[in-house]
């Protein structure tokens, strides 16, 4: 930018996209070590993830204010004001997830669920995965998302026999399938808002993207589970919850409503999934027959559908609550004080708004909501409704603080403009954007935990990509979103909130470790869909509605 060219009222700093040596290939380099330390926290020295988002945090902030130039109130204020979204509303939603978890099981309502599942799929611990950690764990994701899904489907999978590892490992990799459309499809609405293009447009985008990975994903995770020879055994099984869910997950996000989409798919595929392992069983396999206890196997066929309660519950009452819009019920859209508008971006050539949108009657409140109403229910006395709240608190502690720094980081990655940076490195790819363009999703959603933010950050950069280099706008718009999703099984918070149910808090390193390779695979496979997209199937790519002055 030329100095010369006057700047907007109240800008205190403008971002260097190159900064050092005025190369961006350097720059780039140096932009990616916070993100590379925290990467090598986790994954290589298995440090605990708060520690590794505190030194991914700590580097961020050296490298802003050392090399980026930006002012050191500036940059501890951009993290202030992702500390405080981290707050409000990603972990009021977690924490208050977990509470109705914590009464499920307080109430003995976990328990009967536990016990249908026992009682009423085949006894066969690869298809309890399938229909637990896929099924199950895709509905979670479709109304609350940011993790809680992976820590009450593993925890519900340990009580089933399965070892923690295996539990969150197999959970977290499920989990991408529903992510894009996660919270009631929160993660497009931001994406149109930030690209200017409609978001039915995107979702349909997306929803010819991730069905290929929804059908693929049991075939996938029950050949790590039980090998080959499960993929061939279990073939008809993994057809009929896989297809059911790539079909549902399709027609809605095309003909029907993308902010459905996760919930629709996930009800089908659980229904059809539990209905077909009526009638069709596999050759039975002692290597994975579900380990009953003999108070178990003798409380058998008398469980009913009591233990669905909860879900059902929290179902109904956060549809709800978003369709009659009492979310917007005294929200406050804080312009951030020190912050909005004091950054400008050199990318985008405007300043930087710095919003933090505060609801208090968001759908964290929503799931309280439905916990009250589970505790109500159950009669679960008030004393143990607190005793649910004490037990939630130490539970999410260490994932609050843990989440609350990565998000910081982000936010300070942003502002900074070392975020921009990266993003411009990649999009420099030329011919090989398509191929990089799912990576640049990955990234955002590996800092920020959450898909939606990830779109936040990247999305409007894809389509700015596109354009300089003659690509579809919609379809690297939506591959952003599908990219993200892939970043997510190994993002520090989701991991963090799924550890909060098990003993491996602290080892979160451990279970990054054994997804991050899995991440990687199933990312580079969507970049091939993206080329194979852009140029060989563009009939793939749903056109954008003509707007009619």
């Amino acid at each position: 930018m030329n100095p010369s060219t006057a700047l907007p009222a109240g800008i205190v700093f403008t971002q260097p996209l190159t900064p050092i040596a005025g190369s961006l290939l350097l720059s780039f380099l140096v932009a990616a070590i916070p993100i590379a330390v925290a990467l090598i926290m986790l994954g290589v020295l298995r440090r605990p993830a708060w520690q590794a988002s505190l030194a991914g945090l700590v580097t961020g902030l050296v490298i802003a204010v050392g090399a980026w130039g930006m002012p050191v109130g500036l940059a501890l204020n951009s993290v202030a004001a992702g500390m405080a979204l981290a707050l409000m509303p990603v972990m009021w939603i977690v924490f208050n997830a977990l509470l109705l978890y914590n009464v499920a099981v307080k109430s003995g309502r976990f328990e009967q669920f536990r016990q249908w599942m026992l009682d009423h799929l085949p006894d066969d611990r690869r298809l309890v995965l399938l229909v637990v950690a896929f099924s199950f764990g895709c509905l979670l994701e479709g109304i609350s998302g940011f993790g809680t899904p992976v820590a009450i489907t593993s925890a519900l999978l340990i009580g089933l026999g399965f070892p923690a590892l295996e539990a969150l490992t197999y959970t977290l990799i499920f989990n991408t399938a529903p992510v894009a459309f996660g919270a009631l499809g929160v993660p497009i609405t931001v994406l149109g808002a930030v690209t200017s293009m409609h978001p039915d447009t995107l979702g349909a985008m997306v929803g010819r993207q991730l069905p290929f990975f929804a059908f693929l994903l049991p075939f996938y995770v029950v050949g790590l589970y039980g090998g080959v020879k499960s993929i061939a055994k279990l073939s008809p099984a993994l057809v009929v919850s896989g297809g059911s869910f790539a079909l549902t997950q399709f027609a809605t996000s095309n003909f029907i409503s993308y902010q459905l989409t996760d919930v629709l798919a996930s009800l089908v595929s659980l229904i059809v999934t539990v209905g077909f392992l009526k009638v069709w069983k596999p050759e039975p396999d002692p290597a994975y027959t579900v380990v009953r206890s003999q108070a178990q196997a003798s409380g058998a066929q008398r469980v009913g559908y009591g233990g669905w309660m909860p879900w059902v519950v929290v179902s109904v009452v956060v549809i709800v609550w978003v369709n009659l819009k009492l979310f917007t019920i005294g929200e406050a859209k804080v312009l951030w004080p020190g912050l909005d508008k004091a950054v400008f971006i050199s990318l985008y050539k405007k300043p930087y708004v710095a919003l933090w949108d505060f609801q208090p009657m968001g759908t964290g409140t929503a799931i309280l909501l439905a916990a009250i109403i589970t505790a109500a229910w159950t009669r679960t006395s008030v004393a143990d409704f607190f005793g649910c709240v004490w037990k939630t608190w130490v539970q999410t502690r260490i994932a609050i603080i843990t989440v609350m720094m990565i998000v910081g980081l982000a936010f300070l990655l942003n502002y900074s403009g070392m975020s921009y940076t990266l993003g411009l490195g990649v999009a420099s790819a030329g011919a090989l954007f398509p191929l990089v363009s799912a990576f640049l999703g990955w990234i955002a959603v590996f800092l920020s935990g959450s898909d939606t933010s990830g779109n936040a950050l990247f999305g409007n950069l894809q389509v700015v990509a596109a354009k300089q280099l003659g690509l579809d706008p919609v379809l690297m718009a939506a591959t952003n979103s599908s990219g993200g999703v892939m970043g997510k099984m190994i993002s520090p918070q989701n991991i963090a909130t799924g550890v909060s149910t098990t003993e491996l808090k602290g080892k979160e390193g451990l279970v990054f470790a054994r997804t991050f390779w899995h991440s990687v695979f199933l990312t580079a496979l969507l970049g091939i869909l993206v080329v194979l997209q852009q140029h060989v199937m563009p009939w793939m790519i749903p056109a954008l509605p003509t707007l009619h002055h």
